[in-house]
């Protein structure tokens, strides 16, 4: 059985598919995920493609491993601070950071998840039925202990007549 890569147009055997372990390993992680966020997620991953080569195995099984976990708990991180990030903001964190490479305000190949973690922490979901609001989604609480810099700002806001 011979399959089609929508995203680069490379066909392979699923057998030989199966065959590669690094391969296999990609396959395996994507069976794990819902088939709308794993279809989501390889053509986010082709953004690490390099401009005159084709993305390894091993560096999109690398890839994939980075966000499973966060995948997986629908949380994730940036800048230190955990955030809610279901099912929904993932693919539209996937489908945002693609969008913006077709739009030109991407440069790829990406060498980071950091513009896919910005979306997700601005990432705004339905509003459930009680809670109809057009507050844009804030980031948590800054952590409970602020750096030495903060304090010192706000020390000397404080002697500030």
């Amino acid at each position: 059985m011979i399959c089609r890569c929508p995203n680069c147009g490379a066909a392979n055997s699923l057998d030989s598919l199966v065959s590669d372990a690094e391969a296999a390993e990609v396959l395996k992680m994507l069976l794990e995920l819902d088939a709308d966020i794993g279809k989501a997620a390889i053509r986010y991953i082709g953004l690490f493609r390099p401009a005159k080569s084709q993305l390894s195995w091993a560096r999109t099984a690398k890839l994939l491993n980075e966000l499973l976990p966060m995948i997986k708990a629908q949380e994730a991180a940036r800048d230190g601070v955990c955030f809610p990030a279901p099912t929904e903001a993932w693919i539209h964190g996937f489908n945002e950071t693609v969008n913006a490479r077709d739009q030109g305000r991407l440069k790829t190949p990406l060498k980071s998840h950091g513009y896919l973690y910005e979306i997700l922490a601005g990432w705004v979901g339905q509003p459930s039925a009680g809670n109809q609001t057009n507050q844009p989604n804030r980031r948590a609480a800054p952590p409970a202990n602020p750096s030495q810099t903060l304090t010192a700002a706000a020390s000397l806001q404080g002697l500030k007549k």
